[in-house]
C-alpha cells in the first residue's frame, strides 16, 4: 500500500493574510493625529504584524470628505502595485475591531530616513560617499549646495535665527516616489512616512491625503523637479494610463475608493507627466513642503 501523497500546505498572499486574517490588537501608535493601531494578523497558522486604521478613528479634514482616509490609503497601494515598485506595503480594506478601516503589512525600519544636521552631505567635505543614499535619505546641511548624491530641496529654519538646507538622496527609490506621489497627488510626504527596510527595499506609509481632485502636492522629495522621467517612470507611467481606461480591472477598483471626479483627475495627472516627461514641479497655489516636515 503507498503513503498518501503530502499535500504541501498553502502559501499566503501578505493580502490574503491581511484580508482574511484575524486582527488582534496590541496597542496604539500615538504620535499619529488620526487613530492608528498596532495589531497582529492570524490566518491559517501564519501570522504578521500589520497596522489598522479604523474609519471611526479618522480626524475630519476641510478638503477631504469625511471617512474616506482608509480607502485612500488602499487607492495609494493599488496604484504603487500597478506601476510595478511595490513602494507601499500590501494593504487592504477590511472590518476589524472598531469597524471597518485600511489594514497595512508592519514593516520594520531599518533607519527612519528623518533628517538629522550633516556636514558630510554639505560642499564643505566635497563627498556625501558612494553610498550616502542607502544610510541615510534625508538630511540638514550648512551651506548652498549639496554634495554629490545628494538633492537640495529649501531651506529650513532650524531654531537660534539659523537655517539649513535640506537635502535628499539621490537615490532611485525616492525617484520612484517622486514619480508615485505626483499620480497619486500626495499631500502630505514627510521624512517620518519614508521606511527603508534592510533587505534594501523602501518602503511609504501614510498615503491618507491622497487623490484629491485639486492640486495639492506637497513633499521633500522636490531634488528632481522640472528634470526628465527616467525611462523606467515614462514606461510605467504609459502602463498606468492603459490599465485607468474605463472598465479595465484597475479602474473599477479604483470607483470603489474614490470619487469619479478624482479618477478623473488622476488620469489628468499621468496625462501631463506623459506630455511633458518631466518630473513635477510647485506649483506655486499651495504649500510645496509639508509642515512639520518629519
Amino acid at each position: 500500500m503507498s503513503a498518501p501523497e503530502r499535500i504541501p500546505p498553502r502559501s499566503l498572499t501578505p493580502h490574503e493574510l491581511l484580508a482574511e486574517g484575524e486582527l488582534t490588537v496590541r496597542g496604539q501608535i500615538r504620535e499619529a493625529s488620526n487613530a492608528v493601531l498596532y495589531c497582529t494578523v492570524e490566518y491559517e497558522g501564519v501570522s504578521a504584524a500589520c497596522v489598522y486604521k479604523p474609519v471611526a478613528g479618522e480626524r475630519p479634514l476641510w478638503d477631504f470628505p469625511d471617512g474616506t482616509l482608509a480607502q485612500r490609503e488602499v487607492a495609494a497601494y493599488e496604484l504603487s502595485e500597478a506601476m510595478g515598485w511595490g513602494l507601499v506595503p500590501p494593504t487592504v480594506l477590511r472590518d476589524g475591531p472598531y469597524g471597518q478601516g485600511m489594514c497595512q503589512l508592519w514593516i520594520e525600519a531599518s533607519e527612519t530616513g528623518e533628517a538629522s544636521e550633516d556636514s558630510e552631505a554639505g560642499e564643505d567635505t566635497g563627498d556625501a560617499g558612494e553610498g550616502a543614499g542607502q544610510d541615510r535619505l534625508l538630511a540638514l546641511v550648512e551651506g548652498d549646495e549639496p554634495g554629490p548624491g545628494w538633492k537640495a530641496v529649501g531651506y529650513a529654519d532650524v531654531g537660534e535665527n539659523r537655517t539649513a538646507l535640506l537635502v535628499h538622496a539621490d537615490d532611485e527609490r525616492l525617484r520612484r516616489l517622486a514619480v508615485l506621489d505626483a499620480v497619486i497627488n500626495n499631500g502630505d510626504r514627510k521624512g517620518g512616512h519614508l521606511l527603508p527596510a534592510a533587505d534594501g527595499r523602501l518602503y511609504a506609509i501614510d498615503h491618507g491625503v491622497t487623490f484629491n481632485a485639486d492640486d495639492k502636492l506637497r513633499t521633500l522629495l522636490w531634488g528632481w523637479a522640472g528634470e526628465p522621467l527616467t525611462e523606467e517612470a515614462l514606461a510605467a507611467l504609459r502602463r498606468l494610463s492603459a490599465d485607468l481606461a474605463e472598465d479595465r480591472p484597475l479602474a473599477v477598483r479604483l470607483a470603489e475608493l474614490i470619487t469619479p471626479a478624482e479618477i478623473e483627475a488622476l488620469r489628468g495627472r499621468v496625462a501631463e507627466l506623459l506630455r511633458t516627461g518631466r518630473h513635477r514641479e510647485p506649483s506655486g497655489q499651495w504649500p510645496a513642503i509639508p509642515w512639520p516636515p518629519v
